[in-house]
């Protein structure tokens, strides 16, 4: 059962102790324990559908109060399909390559003196997500094969299903021979802050929620932070686009899953293209609810086709809508179309349709962001369809880890020096012997 507030201290240090365990168990272990929580959330789906239920019925309740939006009611809810899916996650992230003990430097500093860099778990992470329920085991079967303990923090409107999933993981952890602590769930939003002054216990902080939430995370700790502040991704319509492809793009990208971080939110369109090209992709978008905020040009070019659009204001620029809502913008080529996403973007996923490859190659060698496409949905951006196996988040972050992360996000890296005696003063001075620094192969293991 997830700890009291005031036990949150005393958690983080069972999440020490066990994130010591776990980095000595071998990869067949861990894996062994990410199998059988796949396979427990199939048996135990009407325990987790259950819980949800509760979920959903509170959060119809704080949507007519006004308290959560529609959106984020939507992100809570988990079915049979959903849950299969996130089961099958689960056992892909246990199938994939064991991020811990890479050797990513290996060489002979002397004769009898070898130097390794190794990958090597951060210790304890610590989740602090909002609404969705996925997320919970998402984060938590990366942590566990990277060999990290976690400390999982949900929001309120999604506590029954987190505690649900926390429970089959926990117990299917357990079972599996994993240490206590490996997986711990708190509660309350007095464990935010708690869990952010635990400079000495907790060695990675990942936020998930909105700018807001990850903006004060970054601004009031001292722990690493791995996150990005909002999702304001774009997509260039260039004049060169296939207009079928563009509008098929356009539409997917807004419309497929509107509250997504990776969701478009804004749309460029080049002016050689935009009275012929700009309508189509606007009534496709309209057709399925999307509201369009425009640019004077953008409110000329619509109205005149009889197409309806509000005025987007400056600030819109700068806005994630989680809802259908997509300011436009109508831009004189691809330099003004980069400018405008490093001005305004958040450096998230940014995507240019295109068929002419100056423009392209220009595009996706100036846009400052952690991914950039072409001819491509932005909602691709994301650990799962990269083939991470899941994600802990996408990283906005130029330092550490960038674009959506997985495994290899949540191991850092130690230097082993394997030596047979060797002194300093022996290399330095008139008579100092020179180092080789030659490279070599194989484990540092051998050599004990």
């Amino acid at each position: 059962m997830p700890l009291a507030n005031d036990a949150i201290a005393e958690s983080a240090a069972e999440a020490r102790r066990a994130s010591q365990s776990l980095s000595k168990l071998s990869r067949e272990a861990r894996d062994r324990s990410l199998k059988s929580a796949a396979v427990a959330m199939l048996l135990r789906k009407d325990e987790i559908l259950s819980a949800n239920k509760k979920d959903l019925e509170s959060g119809l309740t704080l949507v007519k109060e006004g308290r959560i939006s529609r959106p984020m009611l939507d992100r809570l809810k988990l079915d049979a399909i959903k849950l299969a899916e996130i089961s099958r996650m689960v056992e892909s992230v246990a199938s994939l390559e064991d991020p811990v003990g890479k050797v990513l430097l290996s060489i002979e500093m002397d004769e009898g003196l070898r130097l390794y860099k190794v990958t090597v778990p951060f210790g304890v992470v610590a989740a602090i997500f909002e609404s969705r329920p996925d997320v919970l085991p998402q984060i938590a079967s990366l942590c566990i094969k990277s060999g990290n303990s976690v400390i999982l923090k949900g929001g309120s409107e999604a506590k029954e299903s987190n505690r649900a999933i926390f429970r089959v993981m926990e117990e299917s952890f357990i079972e599996a021979g994993l240490p206590k602590g490996c997986i711990t769930l708190v509660e309350g939003r007095s464990a935010v802050e708690a869990l952010l002054k635990l400079d000495g216990q907790v060695d990675l902080i990942v936020p998930r929620g909105g700018y807001d939430f990850v903006r004060y995370i970054q601004c009031n700790t001292r722990i690493p932070v791995l996150g990005h502040s909002s999702g304001l991704c774009h997509i260039y319509v260039d004049g060169s686009a296939e207009p079928d492809k563009a509008v098929e793009i356009c539409h997917d990208a807004r419309v497929q899953y509107p509250a997504a971080c990776n969701s478009m939110k804004i749309l460029l369109v080049d002016s050689s293209v935009s009275e012929s090209l700009l309508p189509k992709i606007a009534v496709r978008l309209v057709e399925s609810g999307v509201v369009i905020k425009g640019c004077e040009k953008t409110l000329e070019i619509l109205g005149r086709n009889g197409i309806p659009a509000k005025h987007a204001s400056e600030a819109d620029w700068s806005t994630e809508y989680l809802e259908l809502v997509l300011p436009t913008k109508v831009v004189s080529g691809v330099d003004e179309a980069i400018d405008h996403i490093n001005r305004y973007g958040s450096k998230h996923t940014d995507s240019i349709i295109s068929e002419d490859t100056a423009n392209v190659r220009r595009f996706l060698t100036m846009v400052d962001s952690s991914t950039v496409m072409h001819n491509a949905s932005t909602r691709f951006s994301d650990g799962y369809r990269y083939g991470l196996g899941a994600e802990v988040g996408i990283s906005t972050n130029k330092v550490h880890a960038r674009g959506p992360v997985g495994l290899e996000g949540l191991v850092t890296t130690k230097y082993i020096l394997l030596g047979s005696g060797q002194v300093v003063s022996d290399y330095v001075g008139k008579c100092a012997k020179p180092f080789t620094h030659r490279k070599i192969v194989g484990s540092w293991e051998k050599w004990l």
